[in-house]
């Protein structure tokens, strides 16, 4: 069982962010494509998209329903959009795979999942995608891609060094087919089954997170209780992509990720109290508290 490092800013330190010479464009930063989103929460991308520009990704392309992509894109001029054809309750379709496969080789980070509620679509569309990447490419998967993540548990295995998987207790226990209560009372023990099954890097979401990759893991417990709200974990996923498409491994992604976000809660929980401020007012603080480790 891999023994868990606290995540410190001497870790951090240890382990820099990515070394962007002046001359470099939008390009040699980083290009994320997000997919996912639907008719139930049309604007969840929107965070994922802003904190993967945030952690200093260059492009960032949203991959979602066709009747969401024309506000979607006005809500985030900076972004590219790709309408996807949907079903009648307003999920992203499967024959969406033709119009992804194209753009997927444009970007060098893949976020797959947030916002989606088809289960069935999910496990198409995850099959079709894994099927399909570039075996080099950053790929996060996040919410309904990891309940769909067990059926296609070879083809992760397969692309494993450069694929993250971001559970919480409950996505844990799906993942491995046991309890939730089981994954509560020891979640190490789940995390690192998890990891031998899969053969990914695993996050384990909660009080105390985990990340295990390449035989090592690194416990944070920062952030505190304001960042248990909807489309903190939307951010993290955004910025944990953000760092993987600049070319760093799933474990420094997601500890450059998870740490400024963190420090981000910590920040708003002092100015405007333990509870009650949004997700989205995360990222705005995130490029200074990386600047400042």
């Amino acid at each position: 069982m891999a023994e868990a490092v606290p995540l410190d800013t001497a870790w951090l330190k240890a382990n820099p962010l990515p070394d962007h010479q002046d001359n470099v464009d939008k390009n040699g930063r980083g290009r994320v494509l997000v997919i996912g989103g639907g008719r139930r929460v049309p604007g969840g991308m929107l965070l994922t998209a802003e904190a993967a520009f945030r952690a200093g990704a260059g492009k960032v392309t949203i991959g979602t329903i066709a009747s969401a992509a024309i506000p979607i894109g006005i809500a985030c001029p900076s972004c590219a959009v790709v309408a996807l054809p949907e079903t009648d309750a307003g999920e992203i379709a499967p024959e969406a795979t033709e119009l992804l496969l194209p753009d997927m080789a444009r970007h060098d980070a893949i976020v797959f999942g947030p916002a989606m509620s088809d289960a069935e679509g999910v496990r198409t569309l995850l099959g079709a995608l894994l099927s399909s990447l570039p075996e080099d490419m950053f790929v996060l998967l996040d919410a309904l891609a990891l309940r769909a993540a067990a059926e296609h548990r070879h083809a992760i295995r397969a692309r494993a060094a450069h694929t993250v998987l971001t559970p919480h207790e409950g996505e844990l226990a799906a993942m491995l087919d046991i309890a939730k209560e089981v994954v509560a009372a020891d979640p190490l023990a789940a995390l690192n089954a998890a990891a031998e099954r899969f053969g990914a890097a695993v996050m384990a979401k909660g009080a105390v997170s985990h990340l295990i990759a390449e035989g090592r893991c690194l416990a944070y417990a920062g952030g505190g209780l304001g960042l248990a709200a909807s489309g903190s974990g939307d951010i993290l996923a955004g910025l944990s992509a953000g760092l993987g498409a600049q070319g760093l491994p799933p474990l420094p992604a997601w500890a450059w990720g998870i740490g400024p976000q963190g420090d981000a809660g910590r920040r708003l929980s002092e100015t405007m109290g333990a509870l009650g401020y949004l997700a989205r007012e995360l990222p705005p603080l995130v490029p200074g508290l990386m600047r400042g480790v």
